[in-house]
């Protein structure tokens, strides 16, 4: 049965956008529109109040979104692999807005979530900073690769692109071409330092004004990049009534395969959702488990059992959780530690701009090294109660399925 009156379907290209109509359940084409804001606009004037729209996600799906969405009922934007039109034996523009023209006048599809400006803006951010960081890698790769062939072996510094690290490059005596590779390379690691660094201050300013990323960022192990990654990801926590939701958004839980009497199995996670959201998870994980905390706890008792990778994604899977209960009850995290929370905090409001206080920071950190070792003991202790929780539990599991959980009396 039909969900709408007029489905209205593109196909959405570069230079042009095929669009379909279904109508009574009757479907046709109805030619082609430019892919420009113009055309876009005499589309959108052409469309009733009561109609619906569909389109597949692509890179410019959201700027059609924004025209096209105060003329008509709804816009609907869809996930490719949703709609099986990829396996399609015949696959054209046409027949493409045709099938999802016919698919959303049944009412047979679910459209993705449409973020809101400001996680848009995130988004676009997170996505560049991803791109320049990746090219700065690329560009590091290549002074090692000269290093290697030149059996140079492996720099005395920590940092061979700071600044001892640097004086270290330009001492060794290399061939004229080589020195031309890697004189080039330090100059393009140079542009692209200052404009990650830039890109840092925008987003280091948009996290300070977030409650949220602030609650996210006092958790031990987790920095701006991981809050603002996860913030993109997920939008409103509204959407979410159930941490396990939130899970399955972001494709940290398992696969389960299950048929008749036999019990469900389950397999590998499922990595729906965000890839972005998952790797900061991950990579704040690798610093979570070295702080005190039950987190670390809970790393360690998988680690026993399953190794290091298993119990890693296990814990991004458990920080995921935590950070939902942060959003939803609009808290710190309870083993919190103020003195790294706020160490932070300043250093984001430096990176965004904010003036230096006069005087030596490492002396403030010194002097404050008796606070820092009593929030290091409570997280200790933190953890010492989840380690004794856990043992408890373990000794009145059940022994098999379908047992009472309870303990049967001596």
């Amino acid at each position: 049965m039909s969900l709408v009156g007029r489905a209205i379907a593109l196909d959405v290209h570069l230079e042009f956008c095929e669009v379909a109509v279904c109508e009574e359940g009757q479907v046709r084409s109805a030619g082609r529109v430019e892919t420009r804001p113009e055309a876009l606009d005499v589309l959108a004037e052409s469309l009733l109040p009561t109609d619906r729209v569909v389109l597949e996600v692509t890179g410019s799906s959201w700027d059609i979104v924004r025209i096209l969405e105060p003329r008509v009922a709804k816009v609907i934007v869809v996930s490719p692999g949703d709609t099986g039109i990829a396996h399609a034996r015949a696959k054209t523009d046409r027949l493409d807005a045709r099938t999802l023209a016919r698919l959303l006048w049944m009412g047979e599809l679910d459209g993705v979530w449409t973020p809101d400006e400001h996680t848009r803006v995130l988004r676009r951010r997170l996505s560049r900073r991803e791109q320049l960081v990746r090219s700065r890698s690329r560009c590091k790769n290549e002074i090692h690769a000269v290093l290697m062939r030149r059996l140079k072996g492996r720099c005395p510094h920590s940092d061979m692109f700071g600044k001892a690290g640097r004086e270290w490059l330009r001492s060794l005596e290399l061939p004229v071409e080589e020195c031309e590779t890697v004189e080039s390379t330090m100059r393009q690691i140079e542009f692209l330092d200052a404009e990650i660094g830039e890109v840092d201050r925008v987003i280091a300013k948009q996290t300070l004004l977030s409650g949220d990323a602030r609650h996210l960022l006092t958790v031990p192990g987790v920095n701006v990049v991981c809050a603002a990654t996860f913030l993109a990801a997920i939008g409103d926590i509204r959407r979410f009534r159930t941490s396990r939701q939130l899970v399955a958004y972001l494709g940290l839980d398992p696969k389960v395969r299950q048929s008749g009497p036999d019990a469900a199995l389950l397999g590998r996670i499922s990595k729906q959702g965000s890839p972005r959201a998952r790797w900061a998870l991950v990579e704040a994980t690798h610093s979570v488990i070295l702080q005190p905390g039950p987190l670390r706890a809970f790393h360690q008792r998988i680690r026993a059992r399953r190794g290091y990778q298993v119990a890693t994604v296990a814990a991004a899977r458990k920080l995921a959780c935590l950070f939902w209960c942060l959003l939803t009850r609009e808290e710190n995290y309870a083993h919190a530690q103020p003195s790294l929370t706020a160490k932070k905090l300043r250093k984001l409001e430096l990176i965004a701009g904010a003036k230096r206080f006069d005087g030596s920071a490492a002396g403030i950190w010194t002097a404050n090294r008796a606070m820092r070792e009593a929030e290091k003991q409570l997280a200790l202790q933190a953890e010492a109660s989840y380690v004794r929780m856990v043992r408890d539990w373990q000794a009145t599991a059940p022994k098999k399925v379908g047992a009472s959980a309870t303990p049967e009396p001596a």
